[in-house]
């Protein structure tokens, strides 16, 4: 049988974690935060926060990937360190929501982009009425995005280096535009610094706080994707901590400076008043070619992420199928090109009817919290696993440890729970979710 091909080097990891993480969410999700916590310093301060939260995970990830250095990252984690039903939750998860839903959203978001400049792909094609799902409609636009999807998963298919070689290319494009636009923003003759001590009523307290932090975190989501792809990174007990680690902290330093020139040029009820920061922004330096050209870095942007989602999120169903507990023909690897090939099929075709069925965010909304439980275990399990197995290899250890992933884990059931009391029915209908594939993980456990 066909094994996968370690082809991928320190730079074509590094992309993932960068390509991935930094997809919409920067153009975006300032507004939330600013609303919720009132001011630029607690902006920036949540910010901050964010980025060590995520590079403590990256520094318990870089010990747990570096002594596993296989497909599927946390499916292997869970595994090793509670046994298959967790791990199994956690790829069926993402196999059906939480992956290809991120997907859907990404496609979605580059089509929405695109419209900027094509308005005829917001034109309705036909509305199809179904028993469950009730009206459909069709956009040109949901086809577009459809279509992209494929076209990354078929280069996907033909090597897991063709899918590096394009992430590393994208990612590079991406951070040069990103770059731009802070030190356009931060060079801006207009621009005051003044604009860092505004603030407008906001929700404040902790639970403004907490909420600020959730969005923050989805704009950091993404740091742990290269774990995902550790069986074909060459020298991984090398090469995967330094891309966690350095990828996580270049993330973390851009979103830091390009706040940092949002604020420089408007004002906190600027930012508030704004769907698209960065656009506005860029639009009080340039006029409308400003937006403009946000529009394209934000494209650009989305597209590295969405390569980035397809080559690693389909290594999780391949984990899955390689253990018994997913659909054999998934577990398999192409005999020329060393990749899963039917895993990256079925993610990107599933992906495809996510987009065209619309109803792919309140699923994304409902699995954040159950996704959440599994990060906590995932993280914790490098605890977990210095007792249950002190004499595995471990040629990287994590620094910090264990006050690092400590502070990861209680930080996480910390929003675990304030996640179910702000959102009780969407939380609960995500464990649901989960829940649905109980009875295939009981039958493929006793096949």
């Amino acid at each position: 049988m066909s094994e996968l091909k370690r082809d991928l080097g320190v730079w074509g990891a590094a992309s993932i974690v960068v390509g991935t993480v930094i997809g919409s969410g920067i153009f975006l999700v300032p507004k939330s935060m600013v609303m919720n916590v009132g001011s630029a310093e607690m902006v920036i301060f949540v910010f901050i926060f964010g980025g060590l939260l995520s590079l403590a995970g990256a520094l318990t990830y870089a010990e747990l990937s570096a002594a596993m250095p296989e497909a599927g990252g946390e499916y292997v984690y869970l595994r090793e360190a509670y046994g298959p039903f967790f791990a199994f939750l956690y790829g069926w998860t993402q196999m059906w929501v939480a992956k290809s839903g991120s997907i859907a959203t990404l496609a979605t978001a580059f089509f929405t982009y695109m419209a900027n400049f094509f308005p005829a792909l917001e034109g309705v094609i036909t509305e199809v009425h179904l028993p469950i799902l009730g009206l459909l409609t069709i956009k040109s636009g949901q086809i577009f995005a459809m279509v992209v999807v494929a076209l990354l998963g078929w280069l996907n298919y033909y090597g897991v280096r063709v899918g590096g070689n394009v992430q590393v290319g994208v990612t590079i494009v991406k951070v040069g535009l990103i770059a731009l636009l802070i030190i356009v923003g931060l060079t801006f003759s207009g621009g005051t610094t003044a604009n860092f001590t505004t603030s407008i009523p906001a929700a404040g307290g902790v639970a403004g706080f907490f909420a600020a932090l959730v969005a923050a975190l989805w704009a950091y989501d993404g740091w742990n994707n290269v774990s995902m792809v550790s069986s074909e990174i060459k020298n991984p007990q090398k090469n995967l901590p330094l891309a966690l680690v350095f990828g996580t902290l270049a993330v973390m330093a851009i979103y830091i400076l390009a706040n940092l020139a949002y604020f420089y040029v408007l004002p906190a009820s600027g930012v508030a008043g704004s769907d698209r920061v960065a656009a506005e922004m860029m639009r009080r330096i340039w006029g409308a070619g400003g937006a403009n050209a946000v529009s394209v870095a934000a494209m650009i942007s989305i597209f590295a992420a969405l390569n980035g989602s397809i080559l690693t999120g389909s290594r999780v169903p391949y984990a899955m199928a390689r253990d018994g507990l997913f659909f054999k023909s998934i577990g398999e690897v192409h005999p020329k090109y060393y990749t899963p090939a039917n895993s990256i099929i079925a993610l990107s075709a599933w992906s495809m009817l996510l987009i065209l069925s619309g109803g792919y965010d309140q699923l994304f909304t409902y699995v954040i919290f159950a996704s959440w439980i599994l990060y906590g275990m995932a993280t914790a399990s490098v605890l977990v696993l210095r007792r249950k197995r002190p004499d595995m290899p471990r040629p990287y250890r994590a620094v910090g440890y264990p006050v690092i992933p400590i502070v990861f884990v209680l930080v996480a059931i910390a929003l675990i729970l304030s996640t179910l009391q702000k959102s009780p029915r969407e939380s609960l209908l995500g464990l649901g979710i989960m829940a649905t594939g109980i009875p295939f993980y009981l039958h493929w456990k006793k096949k």
